[in-house]
């Protein structure tokens, strides 16, 4: 392995020029001026002398909701009590502005040393050269099996670990028990199950079925699962893409899903699920706390039905440290201390989240919690998007298709074909 100064060397100029592209292309030059909060802990102030040097790492993140930030704050004084000679300067950014500042900081070079990052964030700025290659460091450490196969395979671009997983969710299928009892029907397990379940329980104001399909990443991740569940994948959307777009258009054609759901975000389709809305909703286990609150609303969660085969999207962050970092070493052993169980159980458990390795399984409350259990049992078909740095141009096309068939403005067929063509050229870019 080369010295950590070598790598910073050869690897400023190169994602220079890929920084440098992604700024242009975004038309934010101007934007470099720091936009996001600081925070430096307590327990920074705290430290004790006569340890040896203290290391100051920064951290980005786009944790900015206040219910977040006593798990997080928790998680940095763990940090710096359990790390020798560590602080850690937090910067967080809202959720659409973090990439873009990490590409962006690449031209300016303010960068972070370690950051959370959405794990579809891993296309793009894997292949930038951003992200320092942990690969090694991940062999020596020799936990690799422990993680689930989905959320580990989300951090390996081009045969390198350019991550480890932060935390991991997946979507499945909510269901009001009252109104399905009522309506003697059966929680679905296939698509047949499904359409039929969604047109019984509509009746008056209430939908059968709820999920986003709004034109952003949101409505992709709720999407995907469907082009999955056909047996297909990205490289057939002429064909099963198809298949799925005429099955949600025909549940839309039906009066089963609204077809204001091309504006819908998952956190307004888990409202229309607690007001009565909505008989059944598509979303996640980050939805669990606030379902909880809602003591008049009796619901449970089933796995995702069926097609041809069961599939869900997987979903979380990804713990990545930059190439440009030359506390590399530090910042390894941060993320190594992060994975202890001790660390990173009540930590998950603060967020909501669910853990990324199988040996936790039993170890926190969604071990014990038949919501959250599920959900943990359905990481293990879970995918993940991997699909290389024109991922982001394959998420415009196939969210274009998906409004375009639920506002009518194509037939599933034509919407396919033109998405594909676009598809394709992204997915020659890997």
């Amino acid at each position: 392995m080369p010295s950590t100064l070598d790598r910073r060397a050869c690897d400023r100029r190169t994602f220079l020029r890929a920084a440098g592209a992604g700024a242009a292309a975004l038309g934010t030059a101007g934007a470099l001026a720091s936009c996001g909060n600081s925070e430096t802990t307590e327990a920074a102030g705290k430290r004790k002398q006569g340890r040896g040097e203290t290391t100051t790492l920064t951290w980005w993140d786009y944790f900015t909701l206040e219910n977040f930030q006593p798990g997080m704050r928790a998680l940095i004084e763990d940090i710096e009590a359990g790390v020798p000679d560590v602080r850690i300067r937090r910067r967080t950014f809202p959720f659409a502005d973090l990439e873009r500042q990490i590409t962006l900081g690449a031209v300016s070079g303010d960068l972070p040393d370690i950051a959370i990052v959405d794990n579809v964030s891993m296309n793009s700025l894997g292949g930038s050269d951003l992200l320092a290659d942990l690969t090694e460091r991940v062999e020596e450490w020799g936990q690799a099996d422990q993680y689930y196969e989905g959320p580990w395979a989300g951090c390996q671009v081009d045969g390198k670990t350019l991550g480890i997983p932060n935390n991991s969710n997946c979507l499945a299928l909510y269901y009001n028990t009252e109104i399905l009892r009522s309506a003697n029907v059966e929680p679905p397990t296939t698509w047949d199950e499904l359409a039929a379940a969604a047109q019984r329980l509509t009746s008056g104001n209430r939908f059968g079925l709820a999920m986003s399909a709004i034109r952003t990443e949101e409505g992709v991740f709720q999407f995907l699962p469907f082009l999955w569940q056909t047996g297909g994948d990205l490289d057939t959307f002429a064909t099963d893409g198809e298949t799925a777009l005429a099955f949600l258009d025909d549940l839309v054609a039906k009066g089963s899903l609204s077809e204001q759901c091309v504006g819908w975000t998952q956190q307004d389709v888990n409202t229309r699920f607690i007001d009565g809305r909505a008989a059944m909703q598509i979303n996640g286990p980050w939805q669990i706390p606030t379902l909880e609150k809602a003591t008049d609303l009796e619901w449970s969660v089933v796995a995702l039905p069926r097609d041809k085969e069961s599939a869900t999207c997987l979903g979380g962050e990804n713990w990545v440290v930059m190439a440009s970092s030359e506390k590399q070493d530090k910042a390894w052993e941060v993320l190594e201390y992060t994975q202890r169980r001790s660390v990173l159980v009540p930590y998950l458990e603060s967020f909501g989240n669910l853990p990324s390795r199988k040996d936790l399984a039993d170890a926190g409350t969604w071990a014990s919690e038949p919501a959250k259990r599920l959900f943990l049992d359905q990481l293990s078909l879970a995918r993940p998007r991997t699909y290389g740095p024109g991922y982001p141009d394959i998420s415009r096309a196939v969210a274009d298709a998906e409004q375009a068939v639920l506002t009518d403005s194509a037939a599933p067929s034509a919407a396919a074909r033109t998405a594909a063509g676009k598809i394709d050229e992204a997915l020659e870019r890997r």
